[in-house]
């Protein structure tokens, strides 16, 4: 038996503006971005195929041509996205010159592994060819071999530059910030979910602070679609296995990516084979693997023979065989070539279907991150194509309606927020000392029982996201560094410790490792190894905050991936929104319209996102980032006003125009304080 929670019908006007080019041959976002191609550090969050990789190459070339750069490194991290930045005949749409990548120089089509590519970045640095591709790791080993100044005077472009703080042994983030330090070259960061749903930056303030943000929301995108006229999301929880539920939401005549569960999960039934078998078994009877791609035939009852791409085999040869299948460019453009995909971890962060109707994902998943991949994977405009949903089949969470209802909320304005390219922030921490002294810091809630001075207290600031925690004997940063670090960097250090090797292989498995050899001595030689300009005690007040913070944030993730209560109870749900919705808690939008009996339970129906409602939630969003006096407010909103009388609209907090934004963020700020103070 399952259960819907919710539905989410968001619907596009279908003016083509995401699709139709200007005389340069750049589509709306593109064109935005070039408008942007003289800045030195420049940040573009787009969603997935609102053509981000021309984008680039627009940019690339101008600064090659037109802004004495000598040569363009893209970065990207797998080779399968290297072929998005394949050569293209840019002068057939307008523009003033073609994309060209020498074919030694796209390191991705390159055979072998980084070492032998490293040598190839060394020899393009030294070539007079303008622009090569490789991944990320192939990227990090060069900056190791050959220096951080040998790259001077050249574009350095990474494809989805959350992975900078997305995977855990990725280092790029420290070379970026070397490469911001030196100030020699120029950056071109891209990405479709700029998140910090982690704990970990991807950038420190400072040098986000450098970036210049375009930003093209996914309502723009799909708006500007031709045949694409609406995205639904819904959540359907089942008791039982879910593999008898899946047909309740997989529809046959759909074109559908299934991401199973992962093993370690509680929806996972902990062979993954078996519950392939038996998706494909419930669709139809099989009729064994088609030879030249290696997909699977099964008749339904009605008749039609299913192209079914199983991406979960263990076996090499047979999934590099589907997967090359799935790629192969003769079949972009054939719809019929396959039906539904089947996949663990892959199918996610570049997969281009764009005849993908429905990305169904089984399991709970905390990672706000992958779920707007996910998303991404069924928003690509094709003709025929009229509607896209994604649907996540999670396992009844052991708790009660109301508690159920504001997590789904939650997890819906963190959707929302996202589709709106908005980050969202993990939180900051704020330990002090305890001492006899101690009291209550002012604007921190501490829970039911209140500040108690007879205990170690922790408190939450809903205004500025802050966490504050009070430890005995914790040192005191002295220097304005060590204390910026404590207050603002805390997840730089906690990355480069959860990243460094001896931590890994001690931490996992050395059963008689001491737990001070890593908190005390490994902790502490990181810091002194990134801050040796603090003297010894602001390193220990340092690492002693980075191992507070670390505490509790892995207590967290420990919750939310067991999926468990102290009772043993699933509520990985609920649990799970609070590392990424710290902040989307505090806003007061309610995307649920009401809940209706469903069965033996219920169902959640949520209201329908449609750009008015979208518009709402970016006012919120951005009313609650915005610090103004009163007076200046009011000052603000009566020349919108005088801007509405002129123009016939009020001005808009997106607009590109910095005095238009303000003027919007005036009017947010005092709608909010009148429903403040509405609310009592």
């Amino acid at each position: 038996m399952t259960k819907s929670v919710p539905s989410v019908s968001v619907t596009y006007a279908q003016n083509r503006t995401s699709t139709t080019s200007n005389e340069l041959g750049m589509r709306k976002m593109q064109e935005r971005a070039y408008e942007m191609r003289g800045e030195q550090y420049l940040l573009i969050k787009s969603p997935p195929a609102s053509g981000k990789s021309r984008a680039l190459m627009f940019i690339a070339l101008d600064k090659l041509h037109n802004q004495g750069l000598k040569q363009a490194i893209v970065v990207v991290p797998e080779k399968s996205i290297g072929s998005s930045f394949n050569d293209e005949p840019l002068s057939k749409f307008g523009f003033w010159a073609d994309w060209h990548v020498e074919p030694q120089w796209n390191l991705c089509n390159a055979p072998g592994g980084d070492d032998g590519k490293v040598g190839a970045v060394g020899r393009f640095l030294d070539s007079d060819d303008q622009v090569l591709v490789c991944t990320h790791a192939t990227f990090r080993f060069a900056v190791d071999k050959f220096g951080i100044e040998t790259f001077d005077d050249r574009v350095i472009a990474v494809d989805e530059f959350h992975h900078v703080s997305a995977n855990p042994e990725n280092k790029l983030g420290a070379h970026l910030g070397a490469f911001i330090a030196r100030d020699k070259v120029h950056l071109v960061a891209m990405t479709g979910s700029y998140f910090r749903g982690d704990a970990e930056a991807v950038l420190s303030p400072e040098d986000e602070a450098r970036f210049e943000p375009v930003n093209y929301t996914y309502y723009e995108q799909l708006n500007g679609y031709e045949h694409l006229k609406a995205l639904d999301i819904g959540y359907f929880f089942y008791t039982g296995s879910y593999a008898d539920s899946i047909l309740e939401v997989l529809d046959p005549t759909e074109k559908t990516i299934v991401h199973i569960p992962n093993v370690n999960s509680r929806e996972s039934t902990k062979d993954k084979h078996k519950e392939v078998e038996h998706i494909i078994d419930s669709l139809g009877e099989w009729k064994g693997l088609d030879p030249e791609t290696g997909f699977q035939l099964v008749a339904t009852p009605e008749g039609r023979v299913l192209r079914i791409a199983d991406l979960v085999d263990d076996d090499a040869a047979k999934r590099d065989k589907v997967a090359s299948a799935l790629k192969d460019p003769a079949h972009k453009n054939n719809r019929d070539h396959v039906d539904i995909i089947i996949a663990l971890g892959m199918a996610k962060e570049g997969f281009d279907w764009i005849w993908c109707e429905h990305a169904l994902t089984v399991g709970y998943r905390a990672s706000l991150t992958e779920i707007v991949q996910i998303i991404g994977r069924a928003t690509r405009d094709a003709e025929g194509k009229t509607k896209a949903r994604f649907t996540n089949l999670i396992a009844e969470p052991d708790a009660g309606e109301e508690a159920v209802t504001e997590a789904v909320n939650d997890t819906l304005k963190a959707i929302a927020a996202s589709l709106l390219m908005e980050q969202v922030l993990a939180p900051r921490f704020n330990f002090t000392p305890k001492t006899p002294t101690s009291g209550p810091a002012e604007g921190f809630d501490y829970g039911e029982g209140g500040y108690d001075p007879n205990k170690e207290n922790v408190g939450f600031d809903a205004a500025t996201g802050q966490i504050q925690m009070e430890i005995k004997g914790l040192a005191e940063p002295k220097s304005e560094f060590a204390r910026r670090i404590c207050d603002e960097d805390l997840n730089e250090v906690i990355t480069a410790f959860v990243q460094d090797k001896t931590t890994i292989e001690r931490g996992l498995f050395d059963e008689e490792m001491v737990p001070e050899e890593l908190t005390q001595v490994r902790m502490g030689k990181i810091v002194g190894t990134k801050f040796p300009e603090l003297d010894a005690d602001d390193q220990e007040a340092v690492r002693q905050h980075a191992i507070a913070a670390l505490n509790l944030t892995q207590k967290a993730k420990e919750i939310a991936l067991s999926g468990a209560d102290e009772t043993g109870g699933n509520t990985a749900l609920i649990d799970g929104v609070r590392k990424f919705a710290m902040d989307v808690r505090e806003l007061d939008i309610d995307l649920i319209d009401r809940i209706n009996p469903f069965g033996e339970a219920y169902s959640i129906l949520a209201k329908t996102m449609s750009e008015d409602s979208l518009k709402q939630v970016q006012a919120v969003i951005s009313a609650k980032k915005v610090k103004l006096s009163p007076d200046e407010a009011r000052d603000l909103a009566k020349r919108a006003v005088k801007f509405k009388q002129e123009r016939g609209r009020l001005p808009s907090i997106t607009s590109a125009d910095a005095w238009e934004k303000k003027m919007a963020e005036g009017v947010a700020f005092l709608t909010r304080m009148k429903q403040e103070a509405a609310n009592g």
